[in-house]
C-alpha cells in the first residue's frame, strides 16, 4: 500500500502516526487532505537508522551526538535539508530544513526496514484535535481516510517526540515530548533554548497555539471541578475526579494515558462542555504533558477574535465564560 501511494497508520512508542511515502508528492498530499492539515506544518520524516537520516540531513557532532544517545527513541531533530535527499517539498513544507526521527517501536522499526524508505508520518487523527495513541482512535478520527491500521495496542510512551532545532550555533526546543528537557540539557550541558515565534513560522510538527484539543472546553489548573464540569485529575489530591491521568502522581503513567484520558473526558463532557484539568508539575515528562494541556485549551483560529490570546486557567475570564466554539 505505502509503496503504491496509499495511506498506512502505525505505531510508534510515542502516538501512531499516519504514514506515507516521503518521496511520494502525491501520498504526501493526501496526508493533509486526510488530517484537513495546513500545507504550511511541516511533517516529520522516519527513517531506520541514523545513517539512513544522514542521507536525508546534514549532521555536524552535535546531531551524531544526540543521535547516539536518543535514537532509536522519542527524539526528533531538526537539521539542514540535503540538497539531493529527494524528499517531497510538502514534507518540509518548503523549508530548507526536515525533522527526523528514528522510532525506537519494533513494529514501527520492522514496516521501515519492510518498506525501505522514509515515511513522512504526522499524527494519524484530524488536524489539530487529540492524537491517538490506540488504532481504535485512529478509525475513529480518519476511517476510510487511510487504506490501512496495523493495530499493535497502546502506545508506551503516549505524548509525542520532542523536537530539537540545530539549525543555529544554539540547539532550540521546538516541542516538549518523550525525552524531558533535564535528559538534553545533561547532555548538551546546559538547558536547550526556547522556540522563536514558532506560530508565525513553525519549524517542525506541534507548534501552532491551538492543538490536541477535544471537542470541548479546557480549563488549566484546576484544582476543584464547578457544576456540570468533568474533572481530569493528577495525584492522590483529586478524590472526586471523574478520570485521574495518575492517582499516584506519576508523570510517565500520566503521560501514556493522556490523550486516551482527554477523550474520555471529551465524551463525557459533550461538545458544549468543560474539562477541568487538574495542575501537573512542570518537571520531566509534566512538561510535555502540561504543553499538551495548553494547546488543547488555546483558542481555535475562529475563536480568536473573541477570545483571550491565553489559555484559560483558573479563575481566569476565558474559564468563567468561555467563549462559543465552532468546530
Amino acid at each position: 500500500m505505502l509503496r503504491a501511494g496509499g495511506l498506512v497508520a502505525f505505531p510508534t512508542e510515542t502516538v501512531y502516526g499516519l504514514g506515507a511515502d516521503a518521496r511520494d508528492d502525491r501520498a504526501v498530499a493526501r496526508i493533509f487532505e486526510a488530517k484537513g492539515r495546513p500545507r504550511f506544518n511541516p511533517l516529520i520524516a522516519h527513517v531506520t537508522d541514523p545513517a539512513a537520516a544522514e542521507g536525508l540531513a546534514v549532521f555536524d557532532e552535535r546531531a551524531r551526538a544526540l543521535a547516539a544517545a536518543f535514537w532509536p527513541g522519542a527524539l526528533t531533530l531538526v537539521l539542514p535539508l540535503r540538497a539531493d535527499a529527494g524528499l517531497s517539498p510538502l514534507v518540509t513544507a518548503g523549508l530548507d530544513s526536515v525533522a527526523l526521527r528514528v522510532p525506537a517501536d519494533p513494529v514501527a522499526q520492522a514496516l521501515l526496514r519492510a518498506f525501505g524508505g522514509p515515511l513522512a508520518a504526522p499524527s494519524a487523527n484530524p488536524s489539530g484535535q487529540v492524537s491517538p495513541t490506540r488504532a481504535g482512535h485512529v478509525l475513529q478520527g480518519l476511517g476510510p481516510a487511510v487504506d490501512a491500521v496495523i493495530d499493535s495496542g497502546a502506545c508506551a510512551v503516549g505524548v509525542e517526540s520532542t523536537i530539537l532545532s540545530l539549525l543555529g550555533p544554539t540547539p532550540r526546543l521546538l516541542r516538549p515530548g518523550g525525552i524531558t528537557a533535564e535528559a538534553l540539557a545533561a547532555h548538551l550541558g546546559k538547558p536547550p533554548a526556547e522556540a522563536e515565534n514558532p506560530e508565525n513560522a513553525p519549524r517542525a510538527p506541534g507548534q501552532l497555539a491551538s492543538h490536541y484539543a477535544p471537542s470541548a472546553q479546557v480549563r488549566l489548573n484546576a484544582r476543584t471541578a464547578r457544576p456540570g464540569e468533568v474533572w481530569l485529575g493528577f495525584g492522590p489530591d483529586c478524590p472526586g475526579a471523574a478520570l485521574n491521568l495518575s492517582p499516584k502522581g506519576d508523570l510517565v503513567e500520566a503521560a501514556a494515558n493522556l490523550f486516551e484520558m482527554l477523550r474520555r473526558a471529551d465524551a463525557l463532557a459533550g461538545p458544549r462542555g468543560v474539562i477541568a484539568a487538574a495542575p501537573v508539575p512542570m518537571t520531566g515528562l509534566g512538561r510535555a504533558i502540561n504543553d499538551r494541556l495548553s494547546r488543547a485549551g488555546a483558542p481555535r483560529p475562529a475563536e480568536r477574535l473573541t477570545a483571550p490570546a491565553t489559555s484559560p486557567s483558573e479563575g481566569s475570564p476565558a474559564a468563567r465564560n468561555p467563549p462559543a466554539r465552532s468546530r
